[in-house]
């Protein structure tokens, strides 16, 4: 029961920390320093990258209208007066998957060739909180700049395949650097190049259902390769996560849309300065 309740404390966190600009891998490596979960080392690397998947299908179900790119189109049959029905692209929905694709190329290449790699270099608390403090910097840097500008795209489909590609740039960025936060290099990617705050949060939101599908997969197929078969309490521990991930996504991303409608995204900077100034004090 304990390890359950540990579960949903890490869904928790998982559930808030994916949506905001913060670092959810940072906040759970931090969590995981001070509250263990008692099983194998190779199942925690699974799941603290599965349990994603709960927070994935909160944006799924929250824009499934934006994200699923087909309707059934209605098509008149010559010389018969019924008509019927055939699947075709929603208007600009090709459009904004080419870009998601687009955007997810410069992360995945360096994720597929040096996913290990980062692990070892990165994946510890210290260099978790100097990225804390470094793009919290950054973020507050890019607001007084950048942020102050009028932007160039106010949506999705205003936003040019260069602006993706740069935002996808960026997006490596926390690839490599746990601490970074996929959403707040993409949010700070996307103001550099003229994106407003809505459509930049808009637009991460839907690139984290390829990123962490894929990363979530990745993970699955390294541990099922290597012979690895989760224990009964092990499943339940996965589970917990993922439901109570879902939960709290749902609140925190209706939350997050709200907010950015009427401030700007110094406040996360700020957060996470002071975050990983007191990570770096209380590991010394």
């Amino acid at each position: 029961m304990i390890e359950l309740l540990k579960a949903a404390l890490f869904g928790l966190v998982e559930g808030i920390t994916e949506w905001l600009p913060v670092s959810s891998t940072g906040h759970m490596i931090l969590l995981n320093h001070w509250v263990k979960l008692d099983v194998s080392q190779s199942f925690y690397d699974m799941f603290e990258v599965v349990i994603q998947l709960g927070a994935i299908m909160a944006v799924v179900i929250i824009f499934w209208n934006q994200l699923w790119p087909f309707y059934m189109k209605k098509v008149k049959v010559p010389g018969v007066v019924a008509t019927k029905t055939r699947p075709a692209w929603k208007k600009g929905a090709l459009d904004m998957w080419l870009k998601i694709i687009i955007c997810c190329i410069p992360a995945a290449i360096v994720g597929l060739l040096f996913d290990d790699e980062i692990d070892r270099l990165f994946y510890h608390p210290i260099p978790v909180a100097l990225a804390l403090i470094i793009v919290g910097v950054v973020f507050i840097i890019v607001e007084l700049t950048a942020g102050k500008n009028a932007p160039k795209a106010g949506s999705i489909a205003g936003m040019s395949f260069t602006m993706v590609w740069w935002i996808g740039v960026a997006q490596t960025i926390a690839a490599i650097f746990p601490g970074t936060s996929r959403s707040g290099a993409t949010i700070i990617g996307a103001l550099i190049v003229g994106v407003s705050r809505e459509a930049a949060a808009e637009f991460t939101f839907f690139l984290a259902v390829p990123v962490m599908l894929g990363a979530s997969l990745l993970k699955v197929v390294k541990y099922v390769h290597d012979g690895l078969k989760m224990t009964a309490m092990e499943g339940g521990i996965l589970a917990v996560g993922c439901i109570v991930a879902f939960v709290v996504s749902i609140i925190v991303i209706r939350f997050f849309m709200n907010y950015i409608r009427k401030h700007d995204f110094k406040v996360f900077g700020y957060y996470r300065i002071i975050l990983g100034i007191a990570v770096i004090a209380l590991l010394h």
